[in-house]
Formats: structure tokens, sequence, C-alpha cells
């Protein structure tokens, strides 16, 4: 079965800035994206950023240079670099792969945001 791992949740200053990874129990070259999505309190989940096999990325539409998402080219592993954290980033963090042909998810890292 493929577990996904995540780390570096945690809290956080306004101004401040977190690195999420995720690491997945699956042969790289099997996973075709690997993204992360969030979902803040009494609101839908949404897209972050994903990458797929690759390279391409794809930003949410809130997404703006203070976020950057990176993977390992030879791990089963993405990186989510963001900086400049603003309050209204508190949000469950989830790690998300599509690998054909099923989604499999993260069981989510809490990020708040808060002076």
């Amino acid at each position: 079965q493929v577990q996904l791992v995540e780390s570096g949740g945690g809290l956080v200053q306004p101004g401040g800035s977190l690195r999420l990874s995720c690491a997945v129990s699956e042969y790289v070259s099997r996973i075709y994206t690997l993204g992360w999505y969030r979902q803040a309190p009494g609101k839908e989940r949404e897209l972050v950023a994903s990458v797929d096999r690759h390279g391409n990325k794809n930003d949410g539409d809130f997404v703006t240079g203070r976020f950057n998402i990176s993977k390992h080219t030879s791990k089963s592993t993405v990186y989510r670099q963001m900086n400049s954290l603003e309050m209204e980033d508190t949000a469950v963090y989830y790690c998300h792969a599509y690998i054909p042909w099923s989604d499999y998810w993260g069981q989510g890292t809490q990020v708040t945001v808060s002076a």
C-alpha cells in the first residue's frame, strides 16, 4: 500500500518560513505527479502546487513568489518551501500523489501562522 509521510509543519510567526517534506513509499518512476493541497477551517481543500514527472509545475491561484515546490530527482520526495508566511496561510497541508490510476493522500500536517 502506498504511504505518504509528511513533515515540517508547525507554528511560525508572520513573515517566517517553513519547509514541508513528503516522502512517498513508491518507486519514483511510477509517480506521475506530486504536490501539496491545503485546507483551512471552514474552507474547501485547495491546490497549493504540484509537479509532474517531467518537472512541469502547477501552482494554485493564490500562490505568489513566496512559495516554491521542488522534488528530489531520484527519490520519491517532494518539498514545499514557504516564505513570508501570513496568518491566512494557516491550514492543514496535505501531500498528494497521483500514481496511475489512483490518488493518494498524506495524513496532513498543521501549519499555524500566529504572533
